[in-house]
């Protein structure tokens, strides 16, 4: 039986749910390392090389009439200014695990409102307990917007609900793997580094916490971590801090290369490389793709010498590879492709593709896309789209950044029909990929900037209605866009509406406003919304009292 929503009416005596009324802050004070801690923490995990962890994955949104109704009553019935609007009866719902997941998926761009829902279904139903990917959802909904003391508290909820008999809530890797790639993103290092040293103590696995150790599978986990965000200094020194008591191998290797490449530490990278042969490793396909990558999208192009430099350099690894008797693939050659893409080479693109295709190997979405790139840019969109057509017919799929070429092309053309044409097909052919929020920003922000306010709106709202947004850049995008054009009682309202679903605006978002509410004579529509603003700040429900919120300040 498909689990079942009936809205009752607003009985007085029916329970209410109020939103926290406290911003997210970029501040961290619990486990931070600012604190003593009261008990001398645990010995430092032994490493071990198990490679046959699940990797971590959270629950994918799927399409769900129940949980679209839901989420649309949550968002209708919410006010955080007046707490007797705010109140939402969900008596009557038949709760399942798959349902509140779903919920919690369309509810991601809306942090307060999230953990509103999710006490609700705790406090409300009593037969009903959240497992561990509801936790994990909630969890990476709040690390979005920073609040990382209100994360911990949920992992250390987890754990006390798993020991009180709860099933199926311990913490697992996913939860720490969420937490620690959003601390890193946020670039806060040590905490991360802090997290994973703890995550045993949370973590129940026979076989791996029993004996105090963690995979190496983790330890590449963190590195890769660090040096994706650009902290690859960090990652080698916890690597020469680590590596007497783990297995080296090529995949440590190449993930620490691939990090100085992306900090374009060049020098650095073929460094590690020439450690990595001579302790006797050899390299696979996937290091010598990264240091193609390194070299072709590191590398300054221009003016032309650097160009052929780079080429140069390339061919050479493709000869060293065939020495070593490493067969390039498909990525390989998309990796070059990247590089005529980059210095807008349409003729070379094209000749390296059909060379592609005479040795046999068939080119993938990011292949095709690299060339897509570069056609568009070079303002040959109806090669392009010839090129889409071939993708298609080939079988391969193409993706939002795909498309996203066609749409920015289209806005350096300032070509409105085009763009939209594309969009609603995109949009009603089930057969090609959705736009994602990466799509609506573009367009957003291209009809923002050519003064089309009601196809900029038609965008938002289709955002709202396939809850794929909108995110801390909509709202950014939106609201300078009314500013600029003198909107500014819409401006305030959005900024309202931001700022009650979790986010926090960016500097320059409150300068623009002020400043141009000021020259415009509007002192007094600042002040109230300044009012507003302090009043949620200060202001939150009871039960949320026990979540450690931070207030936002600026």
């Amino acid at each position: 039986m498909l689990p079942l929503l009936v809205l009752s009416r607003f009985l007085p005596s029916c329970r209410t749910i109020y939103l926290p009324r406290r911003f997210p802050f970029s501040s961290f004070s619990s486990f931070s390392d600012t604190e003593e801690p009261q008990t001398p923490p645990p010995p430092p995990p032994q490493f071990s090389s198990s490679e046959t962890e699940p990797k971590p994955a959270l629950p994918t949104m799927e399409p769900s009439k129940n949980a679209d109704l839901v989420s649309q009553i949550i968002f209708q019935h919410h006010n955080a200014f007046h707490a007797t609007e705010s109140s939402l009866q969900l008596n009557g719902i038949i709760l399942t695990t798959s349902l509140v997941h779903q919920i919690l998926l369309r509810l991601q761009h809306s942090s307060k409102i999230a953990l509103a829902f999710f006490e609700y279904c705790r406090s409300h139903h009593p037969s009903y307990f959240h497992d561990a990917s509801a936790f994990n959802l909630l969890i990476d909904i709040f690390c979005k917007v920073r609040q990382f003391d209100v994360a911990w508290q949920l992992i250390v909820q987890m754990d006390q609900e798993s020991q009180n008999g709860g099933k199926n809530t311990r913490p697992n890797f996913t939860t720490f793997y969420i937490l620690i790639r959003r601390l890193i993103s946020a670039g806060l290092t040590r905490q991360a580094i802090r997290a994973f040293d703890e995550m045993h103590i949370f973590i129940d696995e026979i076989g791996i916490e029993n004996s105090g150790s963690f995979s190496q599978f983790r330890f590449c986990f963190l590195l890769d971590t660090l040096c994706k965000y650009g902290y690859v200094k960090v990652a080698t020194e916890l690597f020469n801090k680590e590596k007497w008591r783990i297995e080296l191998d090529a995949k440590i290797y190449t993930i620490l290369i691939c990090g100085w490449f992306k900090v374009k530490k060049i020098e650095m990278a073929k460094r590690f490389f020439k450690e990595m042969v001579e302790k006797g490793i050899e390299p696979n396909v996937v290091t010598y793709n990264v240091m193609l990558n390194g070299i072709c999208r590191k590398a300054s192009l221009h003016p032309e010498e650097r160009f052929e430099r780079v080429i140069r350099e390339a061919e050479k690894v493709f000869q060293e590879m065939c020495e070593r008797g490493v067969e390039p693939d498909v990525t390989s050659y998309s990796s070059l492709l990247h590089v005529y893409s980059r210095a807008h080479k349409p003729v070379l693109s094209l000749e390296k593709l059909r060379m592609m295709k005479d040795r046999g190997i068939c080119p993938n979405v990011v292949t095709y896309t690299s060339v897509v790139k570069c056609l568009c840019s070079c303002g040959r969109i109806e090669d392009a789209e010839m090129l889409l057509d071939e993708m298609v017919s080939n079988g391969v799929c193409p993706t939002t950044a795909t498309y996203n070429s066609f749409f920015k092309e289209y806005g350096g053309r300032k070509d409105v029909e085009g763009a939209m044409r594309l969009y609603r097909k995109m949009k009603e052919d089930d057969s090609l990929c959705s736009p994602s929020i990466h799509t609506c920003n573009i367009l957003l922000g291209m009809f923002m900037k050519l003064s089309k306010i009601g196809l900029a709106r038609e965008i938002w709202e289709d955002m709202k209605a396939s809850w794929i947004g909108p995110d801390l850049d909509s709202y950014t995008l939106l609201i300078h866009g009314l500013c600029e054009r003198r909107k500014w009682r819409e401006a305030c309202e959005f900024l309202v509406e931001m700022v009650e679903r979790g986010y926090l605006p960016q500097k320059i978002t409150f300068e623009m406003l002020y400043r141009g509410l000021i020259q415009s004579d509007l002192l007094r529509t600042w002040r109230r919304l300044k009012q507003k603003l302090e009043e949620e700040s200060i202001t939150f429900g009871s039960e949320f009292e026990s979540f450690h919120l931070k207030p936002y300040k600026r």
